[in-house]
């Protein structure tokens, strides 16, 4: 028979057991509930706030400097700790996939809207009162009570009265759900909120580039190149130079100004070369508007509908 351990002795497995898990993950949930489907993914840990916020001081006594004393003060409450090596973003969607539909209880304030449905509800007409004193207009068919319009029973926010509940209850209707909810993160010594998971590759960089743009606004205001500055240097000091070959009276020149100078020398002879292109773009318009008038002339008769006879006809 297995010997029970005394207190004193979980409690130190408890410790050895949070050291280990401190040295060996790098990130982190702090989740208010638990649920079984995450084993195999992490490592789910729930104690005393007291015993562990104790454990984690002594772990970072043991290593000075580690970043999980951030994490200490925010172990309160009734919480646990999920530890992570993996895609945190996989298990977050399956902690909050873990969802258990629950009833309404006499006094739980609603945190969504709840609505019965109309059709019938499987009472016997001798309940027809208990529907009438919640402002519920119902029908009797089939020896059964049937709700007539959908009704908004209990809306967001709202506490739950006895007489709801019991409605519910009769309905066999289970308005809310229950689960982990993830309250921080710790990555590796950084925390924050779980809704930065929800960010997209895509969010970041176009944040990214909104900040490029940015610097490279205040660069070029205050004449201070940098990387995010330089092809929009590069393009002003080319328009400039363009600008300066193209003066009057000015005989220098270089390749990429040629296009240019040639536009302003004689800008005819640019709209005679787009002129052959626009001509071969509604050369083919063209030709099948006509091919659809020839069609249309083959398919008039101008027999007469035989009024005057057929070719095979004899005179």
């Amino acid at each position: 028979m297995k010997a029970q351990l005394s207190a004193r002795e979980k409690k130190a497995l408890y410790f050895k057991n949070l050291h280990q898990i401190l040295e060996d993950y790098t990130k982190i949930f702090v989740v208010a509930d638990i649920r079984k489907s995450l084993r195999g993914q992490a490592v789910l840990l729930f104690g005393k706030k007291t015993m562990v916020r104790c454990c984690m001081r002594k772990f970072v006594e043991e290593h000075p400097g580690h970043p999980i004393e951030k994490l200490i003060d925010m172990v309160h409450g009734n919480i646990g700790l999920v530890f992570v090596n993996g895609d945190m973003s996989a298990v977050r969607e399956t902690i909050l996939s873990n969802r258990v539909p629950a009833p309404a209880r006499v006094g739980v304030v609603a945190h969504v809207d709840v609505i019965v449905p109309a059709g019938p509800t499987g009472c016997d007409p001798g309940q027809t009162s208990f529907f009438q004193a919640l402002n519920i207009a119902t029908k009797i068919n089939k020896s059964q009570i049937e709700i007539i319009n959908p009704v908004p029973l209990i809306l967001k926010g709202q506490k739950v009265l006895p007489g709801q509940a019991a409605l519910l209850d009769k309905l066999n209707i289970r308005p809310f759900s229950y689960g982990m909810a993830i309250k921080h993160v710790y990555d590796d010594g950084a925390i924050y909120d779980p809704v930065v998971l929800d960010l997209k590759e895509s969010d970041i960089l176009a944040k990214f580039f909104s900040g490029v743009n940015k610097v490279a606004a205040l660069s070029l205001a205050i004449g201070y190149p940098t990387l995010a500055s330089l092809p929009h240097s590069i393009n002003n000091a080319f328009r400039k130079l363009v600008a300066i070959v193209i003066a009057e009276g000015m005989n220098y020149s270089f390749e990429k100004a040629e296009p240019f100078k040639a536009f302003l020398a004689d800008p005819s002879a640019f709209a005679v070369a787009a002129a052959p292109a626009a001509a071969d773009a509604a050369a083919p318009a063209a030709e099948e508007k006509k091919e659809e008038e020839e069609e249309e002339e083959e398919d008039v008769d101008m027999s007469g509908g035989g009024l005057f006879g057929g070719d095979d006809d004899d005179w």
